[in-house]
Formats: structure tokens, C-alpha cells, sequence
């Protein structure tokens, strides 16, 4: 088994092949694993909860566990902002450091610093045999009875011959964001101004409630951004304030860089973006210290590696996921993963931000098909770049539904390995029920109690 992508995904989809007896190889090209959850500090995670319920389990909540077993994550607390029912903080160091942990407890083969290059196909649009890998050692052939690709922007389908497609009807992506984190913060007096200003934040909790414990997400300080824009002092496409809680009580993780009209797959355009972006953390890193109240000895902790892209491209699929099956909360006789997560499009060319709300207590089905390309065969594709449209990828794109249908991929393709069978051909029902007894939340139940 060879996995192409050492992010949320990919890391899933190893673990759940290995654990399934597969030989199994991942291709990273960092010196680490996590991809946007690391390379691109993308957190917190967002959402393992549909109300009460918690709909995401398996490997992305063992992962969560295991961090806050090592002091690495709160859990899954509330959503101070009600963006979404809970959020779950990570530090991103801890998960470098426990992704490692996991796939040397179960058997996973790693190459990290190697660079996907082509796939090896037979013939024209046949099926996936492996891929070439360049490494400092010069080029590596990997041949694999199935290759799945967790590269995010659908690199080896690409290769394969896969069809593909980018973007809105105008081929436009969604804005790219680069994440940073502050420290030394004082929560205390952020609580206590949002407490003397409850219209400046986005909340139903109750004024006496917003202790800075409370304050696990903030979106709103329109006062104070507004006048910092009037004034010419920050010049970014955004409106409003929006951090988070992290781990630890004096820092939080900004979400506000957006640099528009990039394509993430032009390396001009990629390298304009980053340019941008981090001078865009600079001015608003000084926004925060002059203008935001508990911010005023803070500093920067860390800058992500990368920026964060949160649209590329997407495969043709066996099926293609639609926003009509998002709104209306369809289920799948295939159905690997599920999700609650609204649909939320970031202006590609301005501030604002487009959202479409699940009915609440509701939640959808993502099919296995979305991860089988319509015509190439011992192929399997997990995470952002899986079959669905552009109103559908706004919400499948988060962090917990991408473990899960990594951790889908893997399975389904240990099982085609051992029983000699496409990947296509992967009995649903069977997949199903090895995913559930893997701890995946496939059917409503009772929900755990969430942590406070």
C-alpha cells in the first residue's frame, strides 16, 4: 500500500491500512507529518459534534485523546463564537510528535523529504501500479497494488489521467489564509472588555459567562477593526476579529490573513500568496497590540510553515458529493464518513463570507465513491480533493471529516489488497462494518458527555 501525503488524511489512511495488515508506505514531503493541522497550524478542529451528538470518531478522536493524555489539547469544548457546537484545540508540536508515535506503534513505513512526481500507469488510463518519488538520494520507484492519494490537491490522480476540476463555475478557489499564534495574552481583560461590549462579540452565551475560560473562540470586535481600518492601519480583507483558544491559557490562534484570487496550483500565484500574507500577519500582530485589550505585551509564538489553502482541485468521482446532500442531511448506503460542518465560502475576491446551516441536530453522509475516480482503477483519493462540487468541498474540507475519510480509504484499500479486488469493487456494507468496529460514528446513538 502506498499513501502520498503525510497530512490528516493520509496520516489516517496509513494507520487504518497498517492496522488492517497491509504493508503500507507513506510519502511526505516534510521533515513531519500533520499537513494543515502542522505545515499550516489550521486549528482548531472543527466540528466532532452535531448538537450533543458526537459524529466523528475512529482515528480522529483516538488522535484527540492521545493529546489531551499528553497536555497537547483541551478536547472538544464549546464554540464560544456558535460557529459550530465544539471546537477542539490542538498544540500542532504535540501532533507532530504523536503522529511519529502512532505509526511506529502500528507498522507504518515512512519516507519523509520525498516529492510525489509521476504515477506508473498502465497504459492509458489504466490502473495505478505506484509512483516515482524524488528523495536527496535521487528518484524512487514505488510500485503498490493500490496508491491513494492524500496530497490535498489531487497530485497523483492528476498523473493517473484522472479527470478533474477546480473550483466555482468560474474556476475561482476560495482565499487562501496563513495562521499564527500569540502568546502572552491576558484573557482576562479580553473577557472583561467583551463583557462591558456584548455587541462586539458573536455569542449566545450569557454576558456573566464570558470569563476569559470562557473564551474559547472570538468573532466579532467590529468596533475596534473598523476604526483601525478607517484609520489606514490595517488593510486586509476581513470583517471581523477571529481567534481562538489554544492549549494553554495566554495564547490564541488567529484566523484572519486572506489573500484573494490565488491559484494554489500556480507557483507565482502560491509564492505571491505567502509574500502577502505574512505581511499581513505583521500588521495585524500590531493591530492586536495597539488596538485589542489584553494584547498589549503579547507576541508572536509561531507563523505557519505554509500557507493554508483551503481549495484546489477536486476528482470526477464514482459519485460527486452536491450541496443539496449537505442542506438536506443525505445518508448513503456507502456512506464512510459523516459531517456537520456548515457550508462556508470565503469571498475568493473580497471580505465576507457565504454560510449555509445544516437543520440543527442534523448531519450528512459522505459515500465511499467520492474517493473512487470514475474510470482509474487501484486508485483511492482522501481528503480536500475528493469528489464533490464547490458548494459541497466548502464543508467536507474540515479536519475531522478528512481523518475519517482517510481512515475510510485505508481500510477499503487494505480490504481490496487482501481479497484481491479493485478498490471500486470493496464490498459497502463490509467497509461499513469494519469502520464501525473501528470506532467510527456511522449510526446516531448516544452522544459522550463534552468536556467543559
Amino acid at each position: 500500500m502506498l499513501v502520498i501525503g503525510g497530512g490528516n488524511a493520509g496520516c489516517a489512511a496509513a494507520l487504518a491500512s497498517a492496522r488492517h495488515g497491509a504493508r503500507t508506505l507513506l510519502v511526505e514531503r516534510y521533515g513531519f507529518l500533520g499537513g494543515t493541522a502542522t505545515a499550516a497550524m489550521v486549528g482548531p478542529w472543527m466540528t466532532f459534534h452535531s448538537g450533543e451528538e458526537r459524529i466523528v470518531g475512529g482515528i480522529a478522536q483516538e488522535i484527540v485523546e492521545r493529546l489531551v493524555a499528553a497536555g497537547g489539547s483541551p478536547g472538544h469544548i464549546h464554540d464560544a463564537s456558535d460557529y459550530v457546537a465544539t471546537i477542539t484545540p490542538f498544540d500542532p508540536e504535540a501532533h507532530k510528535a504523536l503522529l511519529f508515535e502512532l505509526m511506529a506503534e502500528s507498522g507504518v513505513e515512512l519516507l519523509l523529504h520525498g516529492y510525489f512526481l509521476d504515477a506508473i500507469v498502465d497504459g492509458p488510463l489504466g490502473a495505478v501500479r505506484g509512483a516515482r518519488v524524488a528523495t536527496v538520494g535521487g528518484q524512487r520507484v514505488y510500485e503498490a497494488d493500490v496508491t491513494i492519494d492524500a496530497s490535498a490537491d489531487a497530485y497523483v490522480a492528476a498523473s493517473a489521467g484522472v479527470e478533474l476540476q477546480q473550483g466555482d463555475a468560474r474556476g475561482r478557489v476560495q482565499p487562501a489564509s496563513l495562521m499564527f499564534r500569540i502568546s502572552h495574552v491576558d484573557l482576562a481583560l479580553t473577557a472583561a472588555y467583551l463583557r462591558a461590549h456584548p455587541q462586539e462579540m458573536r455569542t449566545s452565551l450569557p454576558p456573566d459567562a464570558r470569563d476569559a475560560s470562557a473564551l474559547s473562540a472570538v468573532a466579532g470586535m467590529h468596533e475596534l477593526w473598523n476604526a483601525a481600518r478607517a484609520r489606514g492601519d490595517v488593510d486586509v480583507p476581513r470583517e471581523l476579529v477571529s481567534f481562538f483558544a489554544s492549549p494553554y491559557p495566554d495564547e490564541v490562534t488567529v484566523n484572519m490573513t486572506r489573500v484573494l484570487d490565488v491559484d494554489p496550483l500556480d507557483p507565482d500565484d502560491l509564492t505571491r500568496a505567502e509574500v502577502e500574507a505574512r505581511a499581513q500577519a505583521m500588521s495585524l500582530m500590531a493591530f492586536f497590540k495597539r488596538d485589542v485589550p489584553g494584547f498589549a505585551n503579547a507576541r508572536i509564538a509561531a507563523t505557519a510553515a505554509q500557507i493554508g489553502i483551503r481549495e484546489s482541485r477536486r476528482i470526477v468521482g464514482a459519485y460527486t458529493l452536491t450541496r443539496d446532500d449537505v442542506l438536506h442531511a443525505r445518508t448513503f448506503e456507502d456512506g464512510v464518513a459523516r459531517s456537520a460542518y456548515p457550508i462556508d465560502i470565503h469571498n475568493p475576491s473580497g471580505e465576507g463570507t457565504t454560510t449555509f446551516r445544516l437543520p440543527p441536530g442534523a448531519s450528512y453522509e459522505i459515500p465511499y465513491r467520492c474517493l473512487v475516480p470514475a474510470h482509474v482503477d487501484g486508485l483511492l483519493v482522501a481528503g480536500r480533493c475528493i469528489s464533490t462540487t464547490h458548494e459541497a468541498l466548502a464543508s467536507t474540507r474540515l479536519t475531522p471529516t478528512v481523518m475519517t475519510l482517510g481512515q475510510a480509504a485505508g481500510t477499503a484499500a487494505a480490504m481490496a489488497v487482501a481479497r484481491a479486488i479493485l478498490p471500486r469493487n470493496v464490498p459497502a456494507a463490509e467497509l461499513r462494518g469494519e469502520l464501525e468496529s473501528d470506532g467510527v460514528d456511522l449510526r446516531r446513538g448516544v452522544a459522550p458527555a463534552l468536556q467543559s
